[in-house]
């Protein structure tokens, strides 16, 4: 089953102290302006600059810096921002990094490539800054790993420094990198940032890279997490907070850790005595823990004869009706609607196939785009999208490579891309070559600017069936569905461009 249930009612919210900031912005937000003009009418001008300031103060409690360096989905980030009611103000300057209340700092892809970012835009020293100084700040994934000293990833780069250690790749026998899916946490102390996660509750982590806790760091260690070994899945210190897995993609969970740190909670502790959760090893052991199997909607999804996207599915890629039922495409519903549908439900990730995406540019697929634009704002589990990511020449002659394709989806908001018949031309070209690679693959070049975890390899196979395993050089198994002149052997031929 999958590893998260169906969003259910919430239970009532519990009530945190707030500043009086807080409480006269709250007052204001419920006062009509009708009633605002009748108290500076009577009040004179002191209560009005009090009022104009007031507004101001609300204004500003509601809004959240974001640092975006432009690497792979952010929007998933924006939406589930904007969902808690709040306006997000993008870093564009290096300066304006100290005149933020709150900052997010979203990270996705290569260390190396992040931190090249960082420093061409001036960023490195006002963010080692603006963390220095305390104020409210949440990294996610990435923006977890960047606050080290540095990473053997990339050849072994250097980081912000804030927090002693060095990130390495998992290893372990047996283990498969990257580490994907909804794992369980081991909470090491209680702050409001975590609050609404009960124990044995899972997170959505993608990563090939951790840091791990030591005696150097043991003081920012808020939660860890296990995958051949212990990891660190949290940090906070104060109202300074990062995480290795992903909000945005851990549904309602992952909501609420942004609502807590958005809402000045993170580092409110619970009162003893009163929902404080036991941290004992018993307890944990005797938890459901690790990695989860998971649920995984895949839409096929296509223009119909009048040009709209619709999802839907076919027998060996005929997708139509039968020409007495009109012979239009088969309809079974909008993507966008049926991508909210499965997340209500409980899937655990939502995946797009643009089935005639081989025929044309993606980058003029507006509507393919809008489909991801749109679902990112409601479901928040990780969408993935798939259909002619590879090179292209227009017919004008302006060539598009693969890396400009996928970066037109990720910022649409995919969090990973599925490559099909691309990569069965990679694979071609690379046993050609002896096993050698050249860099310059569609999966290489996504791989190293966003990392390996936002490439998905799909595989579309079809059986050829011999009479003797003799009769070719590929691998055979003998089947239990003979083929049409009774052959007992088959190997699977990987297909391309639909078939």
């Amino acid at each position: 089953s999958s590893r998260r249930a169906p969003p259910s009612d919430a239970p009532p919210a519990r009530r945190h102290r707030t500043s009086n900031a807080h409480e006269m912005a709250m007052t204001l937000s419920t006062t009509s302006f009708g009633d605002v003009g009748a108290l500076t009418s009577r009040r004179g001008g002191k209560t009005r600059r009090a009022a104009a300031a007031a507004v101001v103060v609300a204004s500003k409690a509601k809004e959240v810096h974001l640092l975006d360096y432009g690497a792979g989905n952010v929007r998933s980030v924006r939406n589930a921002i904007t969902k808690l009611g709040f306006t997000v103000i993008d870093i564009a300057k290096p300066e304006e990094i100290a005149r933020a209340d709150r900052l997010i700092f979203p990270g996705v892809g290569a260390y190396g490539s992040a931190m090249d970012v960082l420093k061409a835009r001036g960023l490195v020293d006002p963010l080692r800054d603006y963390v220095a100084s305390g104020k409210p700040f949440m990294g996610v994934c990435l923006g977890l790993q960047l606050l080290f000293d540095g990473s053997e990833e990339s050849g072994g780069v250097e980081g912000l420094g804030v927090i002693p250690g060095t990130v390495g790749r998992f290893t372990g026998d047996d283990l498969i990198v990257p580490h994907i899916g909804w794992n369980t946490l081991d909470v090491r102390k209680d702050t409001g940032l975590l609050s609404d996660v009960p124990d044995g509750d899972r997170l959505y982590f993608v990563h090939s890279y951790r840091a791990v806790p030591e005696k150097a760091n043991e003081d920012w260690v808020l939660a860890t997490c296990d995958y051949g070994g212990e990891f660190i899945a949290a940090v906070q210190k104060g109202e300074v907070t990062a995480c290795q897995f992903h909000p945005e993609k851990s549904g309602e969970k992952g909501i609420g850790i942004f609502k807590n740190f958005l809402e000045g909670n993170a580092n409110a502790r619970e009162a003893a005595g009163d929902g404080a959760r036991s941290r004992s090893k018993s307890d944990r052991v005797a938890t459901d823990r690790g990695l989860a199997k998971r649920v995984i909607a895949c839409l096929d999804v296509r223009s119909n004869d009048n040009g709209d996207l619709v999802v839907t599915k076919g027998d060996s890629y005929d997708v139509r009706e039968s020409s007495s039922d009109g012979g239009d495409v088969r309809n079974l519903g909008k993507p966008v609607e049926l991508a909210g549908k499965y997340f209500e439900q409980g899937a655990d990730e939502v995946a797009f196939l643009n089935i005639t995406g081989y025929r044309d540019l993606p980058l003029t697929d507006a509507p393919m785009l809008e489909v991801l634009r749109r679902s990112s704002e409601t479901v928040f589990v990780p969408l993935t999208v798939g259909g002619g990511i590879r090179d292209f020449t227009d017919s004008n002659g302006v060539s598009y490579t693969s890396l400009e394709v996928a970066s037109a989806y990720f910022s649409s908001g995919a969090d990973k891309i599925s490559i099909g018949s691309d990569a069965v031309y990679v694979a071609e070209a690379y046993y050609a070559s002896g096993g050698k690679k050249d860099g310059t693959t569609s999966v290489e070049q996504i791989s190293e600017r966003y990392g390996n975890q936002a490439v998905v390899i799909s595989i579309d196979p079809r059986r050829q069936y011999v009479k003797d395993p003799k009769d070719t050089k590929n691998k055979t198994v003998k089947t239990s569905r003979p083929g049409p002149n009774g052959e007992e052997h088959v190997w699977f031929q990987c297909t391309v461009m639909g078939g």
